[in-house]
């Protein structure tokens, strides 16, 4: 059989993966039943959904026809680098410097992923972010994340 999408067939293979993984990762938890779900019942169920998804577009990339078929580019490194490096600092930080100072260093280092970067709309992405997280997880939801670095307690 032809892959006559290249983007369509590895971006579905990967959907499948992702989707499999996680279903069966949501197994090890309680299920429930649908009047009271358990832990992994909607993790399961997205997971299932995610493989299904993907399915669907695996069939499209090996059934219908594209002008030039599609293929895949050159790897971005950058921005996969950027990214992954900024959610593990915010993940390692957090506990330690607070919502108020590992935001924006999220933020600030995810934006150098980007081709366009300027400093003006980060810092406004920075402060509604920053503030509407606060806003949302530690004055609505009263979740209880550090809110500054834990030296200035």
């Amino acid at each position: 059989m032809k892959i006559k999408s290249e983007r369509d067939f590895w971006s579905g293979l990967m959907f499948v993966a992702v989707g499999v993984a996680f279903a069966w990762g949501a197994t090890a938890y309680s299920f429930g039943v649908a009047a009271r779900p358990g832990p992994g019942y909607f993790p399961f169920g997205l997971g299932v959904l995610l493989a299904v998804l993907g399915c669907m577009v695996l069939f499209k990339s090996l059934t219908i026809e594209t002008e030039d078929g599609e293929p895949v580019g050159a790897f971005a490194w950058k921005p996969l680098i950027s990214i992954v490096f900024a959610v593990a600092m915010f993940g390692l930080l957090l506990p330690r410097l607070g919502l108020a100072v590992t935001l924006p260093l999220l933020i600030a280092v995810s934006s150098w992923a980007g081709d366009e970067f300027r400093w003006k709309e980060v810092v406004v992405n920075i402060v509604v972010l920053t503030v509407g997280s606060w806003a949302i997880f530690i004055a609505g939801l009263g979740l209880t994340l550090p809110l500054w670095p834990t030296f200035l307690n």
